[in-house]
């Protein structure tokens, strides 16, 4: 076997040296605050037995696509989970990515133009700065959340090319939103086109989960949403929504879905059922209420337990909480999973250096003893 590259040596020693290195492990049965299952539909044995139900009545019992999209993958499923998502998102197409990192990799190296500008929020998505990179626009990145500071920015740039702006709805690591209205409002009126990435979104907000956007009813002025099915939905894949020439445009030139053997049937059908649940499955679709009762009594243990100042404002699902420095924020992380919580220390460069933290993610199956007894516990370690 032939030696490994110095390089690759020396950037792993960095990393030790750090306390950052990064290491895989066997998924544990402590209680869940880590998860991105926001619903528990990853566990749900209706959408399990659905899908296989499906598969078995539509004669489509396969294990694998057996091809990209463009040559033998594109089976019947994909035309009509796409429909759905259109009725469901109120979109007038959508086109199914094998992963969000797969959506945003493919709208963003493609869709922006030599001679065109991408404004990104600076706490955007590592896919979408990875797909930027690879995009032959130039980019440039806007202070978080900060709607004057992107106004500076598209006075900057408006004289040049197309500017596209995207921004999340839920920032994955923070949990906050930004003002989307002010920042669509913004954008019509210097012609740019917006992107909002609504994957922490779909499956938590709007009585039916539908995401931030129609909730607040602004949909149609968003050029594209990239909505994903391994968070809320628990299951696989992601999709962009929007225009029908922009379909046609990504089939043709999106290289990460041209170049990709497609998702079998099977992933397909769970995300069809997962769709079913949150909509007309009363049970199910109760979760999503209840996922908004555990947030609220979440915040008021932070509260009753003075620690609201070390977390960062949310309404979502996510609530991080800062901890300075690598060494103490993996030390806190190791004691409440020795109580029995998942809860995971999140890291530079994954978040700036100086902001480290804890991420609790919640669920509509935290109980609310569980959520008292981690906010009891965490309140011990930082104050």
């Amino acid at each position: 076997m032939k030696k490994t590259p110095k390089i690759i040596t020396q950037k792993i020693e960095q990393r030790i040296e750090k306390n950052a290195l990064r290491s895989l492990h066997i998924k544990n049965k402590l209680i869940d605050f880590s998860s991105n299952d926001y619903l528990g539909f990853s566990k749900s044995a209706t959408i399990f037995e659905g899908a296989h139900r499906y598969l078995t009545e539509h004669n489509l019992q396969e294990n694998g696509a057996t091809g990209s999209r463009l040559l033998s993958g594109n089976h019947q499923l994909y035309d009509t989970v796409e429909t759905m998502l259109c009725d469901f998102h109120e979109s007038e197409a959508a086109i199914i990515f094998n992963s969000g990192y797969d959506a945003n990799i493919g709208f963003f190296s493609s869709v922006p133009q030599r001679g065109d500008v991408i404004l990104y929020d600076e706490f955007i998505h590592a896919s979408i700065r990875d797909g930027a990179t690879m995009s032959n626009a130039k980019s440039y990145k806007f202070k978080h959340n900060d709607i004057s500071h992107l106004e500076e920015m598209l006075k900057r740039f408006q004289q040049d090319g197309t500017i596209y702006v995207v921004t999340e709805s839920v920032f994955s690591m923070d949990g906050d939103t930004p003002d989307l209205k002010a920042m669509a409002t913004l954008c019509k009126a210097f012609g740019a086109f917006i992107i909002v990435d609504e994957a922490h979104a779909v499956g938590v907000f709007g009585a039916s989960g539908y995401g931030a956007l129609q909730q607040l009813e602004i949909q149609h002025e968003v050029f594209a949403r990239i909505v994903t099915f391994g968070k809320a939905l628990g299951c696989h894949g992601a999709a962009i929504l929007g225009s029908r020439e922009l379909k046609q445009y990504l089939v043709n030139f999106a290289r990460s879905l041209i170049y990709t053997t497609a998702l079998p049937p099977h992933s397909l059908a769970t995300i069809r059922e997962a769709y079913n649940a949150m909509t007309n499955d009363g049970e199910r679709a109760s979760n999503i209420k209840k996922l908004h009762q555990n947030i609220s009594y979440f915040k008021t243990q932070l509260t009753l337990h003075k620690l609201q100042n070390t977390f960062i404002e949310s309404n979502s699902a996510i609530h991080s909480c800062i901890i300075k420095g690598t060494k103490n924020v993996k030390l806190i992380a190791h004691k409440l999973q020795e109580k029995g919580f998942d809860v995971k220390p999140i890291l530079a460069p994954t978040v700036p250096k100086g902001q480290e933290r804890l991420r609790f993610c919640l669920h509509a199956y935290n109980s609310e003893q569980e959520m008292k007894d981690v906010a009891s516990l965490l309140s011990t370690f930082v104050q």
